[in-house]
């Protein structure tokens, strides 16, 4: 069982990426899968959600129109599209999975955690 992030990257501010949360040894379906982002000195904090349940998908404020989390169910994984990107946006991404049937942002409840994927906004 095994949770993969990927598509970091450097991008200049204004710009666009794409990650990608892919799963091995289970189906995404069945769960909750939530993005979180560490930036250099700061606390890992929740930024989206798309729940296995019929409500959201759910964003932070900080990222809100600007970033969309969406499922690719034929390659059993979940994507996170960024848009106008921002320095404050760079940080160390991952992505996590929880049974729960509902979108949560407090960490213990994850089941399974991704390597985290370095996105860095620069010019």
């Amino acid at each position: 069982v095994q949770l993969q992030a990927s598509g970091g990257g450097l991008v200049q501010p204004g710009g666009s990426l794409s990650l990608s949360c892919n799963a091995s040894g289970f189906n995404l379906e069945d769960y909750s899968i939530a993005w979180f982002r560490q930036a250099p000195g700061r606390k890992r904090q929740w930024i989206s959600c798309t729940s296995n349940g019929n409500v959201g998908p759910f964003h932070a404020n900080s990222v809100k129109g600007r970033f969309t989390i969406f499922r690719d169910n034929t390659k059993n994984s979940v994507r996170l599209q960024m848009t106008r990107l921002k320095e404050d946006d760079t940080a160390v991404y991952y992505c996590a999975a929880t049974t729960l049937e509902y979108c949560v942002v407090e960490e213990d409840v994850y089941d399974y955690w991704g390597h985290g994927t370095l996105v860095t906004v620069s010019s």
